[in-house]
């Protein structure tokens, strides 16, 4: 199975190395994040196993530029779904800028070689909906909330529902060895624990990665990260 219902209208997309997300509405969808380049099979494969096609995709939302989480927006923009992503990553996305490299630490540097081997770089593709903190996308009970998440990238956005009490975080957090953990490969560690504080704050049931296992209990969980942060 491609894809694993993790909540009501949620799905993880197994994409093999790599990881995405659905937000299913009856016959339409968002898909968050889009794993790295040539990942569409995959991405079609799943959405075929809850009963959608392609074509249901209202839009693809970038948590942020990098490859692994950006690396198949074009191929699905080819389908006909928009494409949505934070402002300041969005000239990275589309091509007219620089990704800058993340700040690693020695240990990042030699994790990320292992991790990243092999890693294309994402074909740009148009951004059509430049959003910002606070910014409220056409999906969820209540609509989904952007929530400006800087430090890993400068232009990492999170979604959070608050009817629904669900959070897809980007790689400000991730679930590694059985704990909720502040994201790695940041270009700014102090910068990216605040905007860790900022989504502990929200009432969260349900934190779905970008990197680990999506985790129920998320609240209680993501505080208690959040108070041992320096």
């Amino acid at each position: 199975m491609r894809a694993i219902e993790l909540a009501p209208n949620v799905y993880r997309l197994d994409l093999g190395r790599y990881q995405a997300y659905v937000w299913r509405e009856g016959e339409r969808a968002t898909l968050i994040d889009t794993g790295e380049p040539g990942s569409g099979p995959l991405i079609e494969a799943a959405l075929g196993e809850i009963g959608l096609t392609r074509a249901a995709l209202d839009r693809v939302v970038l948590t942020h530029f990098h490859d692994d989480h950006a690396g198949s927006a074009a191929e699905v923009a080819s389908w006909g779904a928009p494409v949505v992503a934070g402002a300041a990553d969005a000239p990275v996305i589309a091509g007219a800028a620089e990704g800058p490299e993340p700040n690693f630490t020695e240990f990042e540097r030699e994790l990320h070689a292992q991790v990243a081997a092999g890693l294309e770089p994402a074909p740009p593709v148009a951004v059509d909906v430049a959003v910002r903190d606070g910014d409220v996308l056409a999906f969820g009970a209540e609509g989904a909330r952007v929530v400006a998440t800087p430090g890993h990238t400068d232009g990492s956005v999170a979604l959070y529902l608050p009817a629904e009490e669900v959070l897809f975080t980007g790689d400000i957090a991730a679930h590694f060895n059985g704990d909720v953990i502040l994201g790695v490969f940041n270009l700014d560690a102090g910068v990216a624990a605040e905007s860790f504080r900022r989504l502990a704050a929200l009432d969260t049931r349900l934190a779905c990665f970008g990197h680990g296992d999506p985790v129920t209990d998320a609240g209680g969980r993501l505080r208690a990260t959040a108070d041992g942060l320096a």
